[in-house]
């Protein structure tokens, strides 16, 4: 169990009013963590697309980069990874355990309306990454980042309405376009002594119903879902299926945004009431809850 958890997001698609920061299409968190036995923890969780957008706001929040433990990957796509190299020389460490998924190198791509890659772009490869600092541990298992914080690993799909979100394709062993399922994609479980579970998620495009039951004990409680929830382009269906599933679990808070688009924003807002907030650069989420805030 942790003892605390600060949660503050570094980047977003919006800026909450009056914020001196910038917005992006992506997200990038950054986790300060305390164990029961009082070691503390920074994880870094993704990087956006904007690295110049990324390291302004970090300034602008004080936010002490040299001190960064790890950093986490959630999955491929280039509004999660795009400047890593650079915010890696930034953090200014050797040997920096940098944690994703095998695959996350792969080939990812769009073909509609023409065919784009969207995974790892140019620069953040592997050699760069590693000569930037980085030690990469690429593993498909959950992975325990210090006691009661883990990765989820991959994540199994059960439910019969959830899917990856987009149309996406890779390449099989042949050369030949397959569909992506997007296996590399992962969340961090925080175990808070006397709350339950936080979750942060990039996008959830294991469904972020599959997250929760993959991540969630028996008998447990879930304090918090925080991140893009992937349902900009859903069915009015699927995102009530979603929010009502959501809701079986009682979460105290739910920040959704990045990817969850506005439909299902609204409904969660409908759902969940005062339970419900949007992310947005700046905002700080603690637990124990300590009154959330935004950078003004």
């Amino acid at each position: 169990m942790l003892k605390s958890l600060r949660v503050t997001v570094l980047a977003e698609d919006t800026v909450p009013y009056e914020s001196p920061l910038l917005g992006q299409h992506g997200v990038s968190f950054w986790l300060e963590a305390e164990g029961a036995d009082g070691g503390k923890s920074n994880i870094l969780v993704d990087v956006g697309q904007n690295p110049d957008a990324l390291l302004y706001n970090i300034e602008k929040l004080g936010i002490p980069l040299d001190r960064t433990d790890a950093v986490v990957i959630t999955h491929c796509h280039y509004d999660h990874t795009r400047g890593l190299t650079k915010i890696l020389k930034a953090i200014g460490k050797r040997d920096l355990p940098v944690i994703a998924h095998p695959a996350l190198f792969r080939p990812n791509f769009i073909m509609d309306p023409f065919i784009r890659h969207v995974g790892v772009l140019d620069g953040d490869y592997p050699q760069s990454l590693r000569e930037a600092g980085a030690q990469l541990i690429l593993v498909s298992e959950p992975l325990q980042l210090m006691p009661g914080l883990v990765t989820t690993g991959e994540v199994p799909r059960k439910t019969d309405f959830e899917e990856v979100g987009i149309s996406l394709y890779t390449l099989d062993p042949e050369g030949k376009p397959i569909p992506d399922l997007m296996p590399d994609d992962l969340s961090l479980i925080a175990r808070v002594e006397g709350l339950g579970a936080v979750v942060v998620t990039g996008c959830s495009h294991a469904g972020i119903i599959n997250i929760v039951r993959h991540s969630i004990k028996e008998g447990e409680h879930l304090e918090a879902v925080i991140g893009g929830l992937h349902l900009v382009e859903a069915s009015d269906e699927r995102i009530q299926k979603t929010a009502s599933a959501l809701e079986e679990f009682a979460p105290s808070l739910v920040a959704a945004g990045h990817c969850t688009g506005l439909r299902a924003q609204c409904a969660f807002l409908g759902i969940f009431g005062e339970r419900f907030a949007p992310m947005g650069s700046g905002t700080i989420f603690t637990f124990p809850e300590k009154g959330r805030k935004n950078v003004n």
